[in-house]
């Protein structure tokens, strides 16, 4: 399988390999979905997390209902002689969910997630939650923003944490509006800064692209460029770009347009947070630069 054309960079301190995929640690492996694209970048990380010695696993974001990727993903757990007692989601998008009930009764395992549509049994998932699944740890941190029902998933003995799509291995997130709030983002991105000042040495497990990454710098990164793109928005309306149509143009004139309709619903997202943050008005629809906003 090949990767789709123009993919972003990968964000730094990544590795320079394509894709995430494989045995990653002694705890981790990755199958990758075959549905790359735009949105999907190289496709989806699944991951099969099991503590070493340990009969069980977990399988995390099974990823589109694909038929052959979900039989590498049974035949992954068959090899190493475990079965899952759990799938996990990080959030609903369909590219992370729509293969999970499925396997879920392949597998004879339930679903749990942080949206009740997506959950199979009793058991969701919420912030704080500690799971322990035959001597595996996974902490439940709650990271809204991309949606509304994103959680990443901290694996402490393995010092490394499952993002989802709350940050990538390539390129930047798309903060989903309506349903994904960027003052929620921008919370959730320091959120995980908090959560690597107490470990340093925390790596990157993406829904998408390369895994590996300094999650301290990569959440850096991510900072300084949602900062730069809300400058970059407000100089746009205060040069004429009145609606989100003209901002998206104006902003992201060098992005393939067939990325714009996310980009649109980024702009959304950033439109209301400077509204609301008062670096923009809205006047009878049209937008302004308001006296904060220079």
């Amino acid at each position: 399988m090949s990767p789709p054309p123009s993919l972003p960079p990968v964000v730094p301190g990544s590795p320079e390999g394509p894709w995430c995929g494989g045995k990653l640690s002694q705890r981790v492996t990755c199958v990758l979905a075959p549905n790359p694209g735009p949105m999907t970048l190289d496709g989806t990380n699944t991951y099969v997390l099991s503590e070493p010695g340990s009969s069980q696993a977990v399988v995390v974001d099974p990823g589109p209902h694909d038929p052959a990727h979900l039989d590498a993903v049974a035949a992954t757990l068959a090899t190493s002689g475990r079965h899952a007692a759990m799938v996990l989601l990080t959030h609903g998008h369909a590219d992370h969910s729509a293969g999970a009930a499925d396997l879920a009764r392949r597998l004879s395992c339930p679903v749990r997630a942080a949206d009740p549509r997506h959950r199979s049994g009793p058991d969701g998932l919420a912030d704080e939650d500690r799971l322990v699944i035959g001597g595996l740890h996974v902490a439940v941190v709650a990271t809204p923003g991309h949606t509304g029902d994103s959680v990443s998933l901290v694996l402490p003995q393995d010092q490394s944490v499952l993002t989802g799509d709350t940050v990538l291995g390539r390129g930047t997130t798309v903060v989903a509006h309506p349903d994904g709030r960027l003052a929620d983002y921008l919370a959730s991105l320091d959120r995980l800064q908090r959560l690597v000042e107490r470990e340093p040495e925390m790596t990157l497990l993406p829904g998408h692209g390369p895994a590996g990454a300094s999650v301290s710098a990569v959440v850096a990164f991510y900072r300084a460029h949602r900062a730069a793109r809300l400058d970059q928005v407000v100089a746009a309306v205060a040069a004429g770009a009145t609606d989100v149509e003209a901002v998206v143009a104006t902003v992201y004139a060098e992005v393939d347009r067939t990325l714009w309709p996310a980009a649109r619903l980024s702009v959304q997202a950033q439109r209301d947070y400077l509204v609301q943050s008062g670096r923009l008005v809205s006047v009878d629809g049209a937008l302004q630069v308001s006296g904060r906003g220079a």
